[in-house]
């Protein structure tokens, strides 16, 4: 199949241009990078996919034994990178998307030159001396709920993880992308992010890294992002004056400013 068909790549910006790559979250698509993305392509070339099964992605090339681990999704990125012949792309990866970039920077060392991780976790359970946001039990009744009405968990749940509730067209948004995606797809999708834990992969990473966190996140608190920070030592924490999971979208002015800074370091 065609790669750039199955994972509905799309390359803008400069031809001759640094290579920057934009992966989107859990129950999103590429859509979700618009506002940053001219900001980014006056200097680079960007490449913008989505992962099989999300946003117009082929869904005929889905299967769960493939999307029921991280490596799957790592897989399509290493694809993606193979297909264009990409060498050196900084990867720029949002909420699990962040974790992904770590395992196909693993995969495929040749294609990732450096990560960008956008209010990352690489791990949302609790644990002892880790503080990840949710119990056990949270990540249960939260994947519970997901499979017995995903519509009616994205409506409660989308709202919650964007944040900003005095923007609510910002919720509506999430909300909307969420019932887009199938939702045998997304029951997959979501097993595989909420119960995954990468905290072992982030030792890998010697790459430089930009980690990219909220004020307030219900999904991925600060201290998250500070676990994150201290585990790379090649990295950078950046703390953006916005709140919410999705800052892309929230504060696009800064969160682009964070990553052409860091773009320009390198």
């Amino acid at each position: 199949m065609d790669i750039c068909r199955r994972n509905n790549v799309t390359v803008t910006g400069r031809s001759d241009g640094p290579v920057v790559v934009l992966a989107h979250g859990f129950g999103c698509d590429q859509n979700m990078w618009r506002l940053i993305v001219p900001a980014l392509t006056e200097r680079y070339r960007v490449v913008l996919f989505d992962y099989v099964g999300s946003g117009g992605s082929e869904l005929s090339a889905w299967s769960e034994d493939r999307y029921a681990s991280l490596d799957g999704y790592a897989q399509d990125v290493v694809d993606v990178c193979d297909e264009l012949d990409l060498e050196r792309a900084v990867f720029v990866g949002h909420s699990v998307s962040a974790m992904i970039g770590v395992l196909a920077a693993q995969a495929a060392p040749e294609r990732i030159g450096a990560l960008v991780m956008v209010t990352p976790s690489p791990c949302y359970i609790d644990d002892d001396g880790y503080l990840g946001g949710f119990t056990a039990q949270d990540i249960d009744e939260l994947l519970a709920a997901l499979e017995a009405n995903y519509l009616g968990w994205s409506s409660t749940m989308a709202p919650v993880i964007m944040g900003n509730p005095e923007r609510p067209e910002l919720g509506e948004e999430l909300t909307n992308s969420f019932c887009a995606t199938d939702p045998d797809i997304a029951r997959v999708f979501a097993r595989t992010t909420f119960l995954s834990d990468s905290r072992q992969d982030l030792k890998s990473v010697h790459v430089p890294t930009l980690v990219l966190e909220c004020v307030q996140d219900v999904i991925a608190p600060r201290e998250v992002g500070a676990f994150v920070h201290a585990a790379i030592p090649s990295s950078r924490l950046v703390t953006l004056d916005a709140t919410g999971h999705c800052p892309q979208l929230s504060a696009p002015e800064a969160t682009a400013r964070a990553i052409l800074d860091f773009l320009e370091s390198l």
